[in-house]
């Protein structure tokens, strides 16, 4: 296997982003979350604030959006289609980016549905990472010094998006749903340093001993422009 990826899915506050970052410590390969909307700007020429604004409107409740099917993730619109900067085509960018990763380099992606996106790939651990609300509450009031009030309410808001965000683009799947992943860490009852090593067997028993210490040939994450869009700066 020329390289590997772990994709991340998680509950807020349970420790998901911390252990990308620990898996991509350990292995010595990049970890990726907010750095897409920056390399999907990069190789669209759309401005990063409007990968942001897309993720913001998505946050509003909107009844056309619930009985909308889910975009075609597949089709590519040109710059000069009045659809290039719509919000379902600024994911589809995204998209691209995090195949275009999968299958140039080892790498972790954090979020961005990411499973979902590369779900047909052999190359690809799935892991989702949950906490009981107890758990999270306390790791969101430490880290962030809000009370436990304030700290309940930003879970549920947060995870209302994300599982919004997710059913929107995946055409109705639950992001909770465990058979969608690989592995499923409760960081409730092992650290965060413990699910990073555990998730490392479960890489080793998916990939093989020797393909974790095989980094393949490593790109530098550059975008090559123009594969799958016709991007412009314009």
């Amino acid at each position: 296997m020329e390289n590997y990826v772990i994709t991340i899915a998680r509950g807020f506050g349970s420790g998901g982003k911390q252990i990308g970052k620990l898996l991509a410590s350990q292995l010595g390969i990049p970890c990726y979350e907010s750095q897409i909307p920056q390399m999907a700007s990069e190789c669209s020429g759309i401005s990063q604030e409007k990968f942001m604004q897309a993720d913001e409107r998505l946050r509003r409740p909107s009844l056309l959006r619930l009985i909308r099917k889910a975009p075609d993730i597949d089709r590519a619109y040109a710059p000069s289609d009045r659809k290039f900067v719509s919000d379902d085509n600024l994911f589809r960018i995204q998209a691209w980016i995090i195949r275009e990763l999968a299958k140039s380099k080892p790498c972790i992606i954090v979020g961005k549905c990411a499973n979902h996106i590369l779900r047909d790939r052999a190359n690809v651990l799935s892991v989702y990472v949950e906490a009981p609300r107890k758990t999270c509450v306390e790791s969101i009031m430490q880290k962030s010094g809000v009370t436990a009030e304030q700290a309940n309410k930003l879970i549920v808001k947060t995870d209302q998006y994300r599982a919004e965000y997710y059913k929107y683009y995946t055409g109705g799947d639950d992001w909770t749903n465990p058979t969608l992943y690989d592995l499923t860490v409760n960081t409730g009852r092992l650290s965060r340093e413990d699910a990073a090593r555990l998730i490392i067997q479960a890489a080793h028993i998916k990939f093989g001993e020797d393909a974790l210490s095989t980094m393949g040939s490593i790109r530098n994450g550059r975008c090559r422009a123009g594969r799958l869009f016709s991007f412009s700066n314009s």
